[in-house]
Parts: C-alpha cells; sequence; structure tokens
C-alpha cells in the first residue's frame, strides 16, 4: 500500500494561544464510525495547524490501534487517569502525526464505573482532569481534545458529555440511523440539565456514504430535514481506504493521502474550524 506523508503546512506568523475546545464524538449505536472519525478528523486537523489530543475512552482501544499505539506501550491509560492514579500528561502518547497525540486505553476501563460508583466527582472526573491539565515545559498547547466513547451510554460517555464543549455525532447513513440519533440527543439534553449547561450539538456528520445506493440518499435527505444546518455539508464516504488504515496503525490520511476518504476528512476539519469561527482570518491584500 502506498504510504504518502502528509503536507507541511505553511508556517504561520506567532499567535497567542487558542483557547481549548473539547469534542465528544459520540453515538450510543456501534458500528456508525465514531473512533474512524475520531482517528482521521483528529489527523486533520493537526495537518492544517491544530495542536490535538484524542482521548481514547472506549475500553476497546481501537482509536489507540488506529493510532499505531501497540498495547505493549500502553504503560499508563486512560484508566490510570481517571481512576486518579496518574496525571493525562502523562498518559499522552504522540503519534507517527506532527501534533496529534493520543491518550490511549485499555480494557481496564471496563471495571471504571464500579471503582468510581461511590466518589462524589463520578460524573465530573474528565471535566475535573482537563482542567488541570498542564503540558510539559515548551510543549505546544492543545487547541483540540477528541473524545472518542463508547458504544454506549455508561459513566465514561457520561463523562465526556460532561467534560465537553459540544458532541460531535457521526451517524451511518442506514435505515435506523434516526433512531439512533433521536436517543442521543435525549441524553444531550438530560446532561444539558444535570451536568454540563453549556453542551451543544457540533454537528451531525454522516459516514459510509454511498451515492450508488438510494437509501443512502433517502436517509440523507432525512436526517438533513430532522436536523437542518446543524448537518455537516461534508460526507464521508464509503472508502476501501478507510477501512483498511486502522489495520496498519495509520490514520487513512497517512495510509492513502490521495483517497476519496482522506479528502473528506479534510474538508470536514476544515468545516469543523469555520463552525466554530475559529478559522484564521484571510490575509491582507498587499
Amino acid at each position: 500500500m502506498t504510504d504518502l506523508s502528509m503536507p507541511a503546512p505553511a508556517p504561520a506568523a506567532p499567535a497567542q494561544a487558542k483557547p481549548l475546545r473539547v469534542l465528544a464524538l459520540a453515538n450510543q449505536k456501534g458500528g456508525v464510525g465514531k473512533t474512524t472519525t475520531a482517528i482521521n478528523l483528529g489527523t486533520a486537523l493537526a495537518a492544517i495547524g491544530e495542536q490535538v489530543l484524542v482521548i481514547d475512552l472506549d475500553p476497546q482501544g481501537n482509536a489507540s490501534t488506529g493510532l499505531g499505539i501497540d498495547r505493549r506501550r500502553r504503560k499508563i491509560s486512560t484508566y490510570h487517569v481517571m481512576a486518579g492514579e496518574a496525571p493525562l500528561a502523562d498518559a499522552i502518547t504522540p503519534t507517527a502525526v506532527p501534533r496529534l497525540s493520543v491518550a490511549p486505553s485499555t480494557m481496564d476501563l471496563l471495571g471504571l464505573e464500579l471503582e468510581l460508583a461511590s466518589a462524589q466527582d463520578r460524573a465530573h472526573r474528565l471535566r475535573n482532569i482537563l482542567r488541570e491539565l498542564r503540558m510539559p515545559e515548551g510543549a505546544e498547547p492543545i487547541s483540540y481534545v477528541l473524545i472518542d466513547c463508547p458504544p454506549s451510554l455508561n459513566l465514561l460517555t457520561i463523562n465526556a458529555l460532561a467534560a465537553a464543549d459540544a458532541v460531535m455525532v457521526p451517524l451511518q447513513c442506514e435505515f435506523f440511523a434516526l433512531e439512533g440519533l433521536s436517543q442521543l440527543l435525549r441524553t444531550v439534553e438530560q446532561v444539558r440539565g444535570a451536568l454540563n449547561p453549556k453542551l451543544q450539538i457540533q454537528g451531525v456528520v454522516l459516514t459510509m456514504y454511498d451515492p450508488r445506493n438510494n437509501l443512502s440518499t433517502q436517509v440523507v435527505a432525512d436526517v438533513r430535514g430532522f436536523m437542518g444546518d446543524k448537518v455537516y455539508e461534508t460526507m464521508i464516504p464509503r472508502n476501501v481506504r478507510v477501512s483498511e488504515a486502522p489495520s496498519h496503525g495509520k490514520p487513512v490520511l497517512l495510509y492513502d493521502l490521495k483517497c476519496a476518504g482522506s479528502q473528506a476528512y479534510l474538508r470536514l476539519a476544515s468545516e469543523v474550524i469555520q463552525r466554530e469561527g475559529r478559522a484564521p482570518p484571510p490575509a491582507a491584500a498587499a
């Protein structure tokens, strides 16, 4: 397979550090492209100059694997961080992508809910951890945290939603898409009312889109009719390169930069930046 290097971004003028933005990638339904989006959106944001941290909160650890972090290298994981045994800075692991790091997970996370059952801050543990994050001296400040949530509504997902500024919802173009979306919207409303009043829906990203499939086209129309401009214009196509890349421990942008999936994630990253009003100002005319 072709291993294409990502282009280096154009040098930018020195600027003040951007305020940290925390996005939770969540969907209570599995198999919707949530982890794939966390990996590749994080890579695309890094490619356009953001300093990105992916926090893997799924005990399966697929985001960590997809970013090339071997299980033997996960000496300090998000379990140790959430259990209060280590600071987040100690879990942060560089990836092969410049400006992209990951706090990896292990199966130990499966037992965390029981361990935190009596903790007063059990729902706000991750929020407090992010507030106290101190990067090593000289390290580039993080501008985006992407939290990869497990495909269920448990304490890990609640922690992610309580810590996030906004939720990104990956949604597969299939028959039951709207049903899963409705469930998640109810959960977001509950978290907003009880734990995190500022929580917003950043956007819905349609994944595994196949224009040759009439069902995909109908799902797109239904979701856009239901959610309006909350749905990103960019849709992630069903693409074999996107499916192959995790088995090589690489984001698709490193595995095959020119494929349709890579280009879609770059467009999505630009749309996320624009939607948040964080796009760099246009260059002044000479």
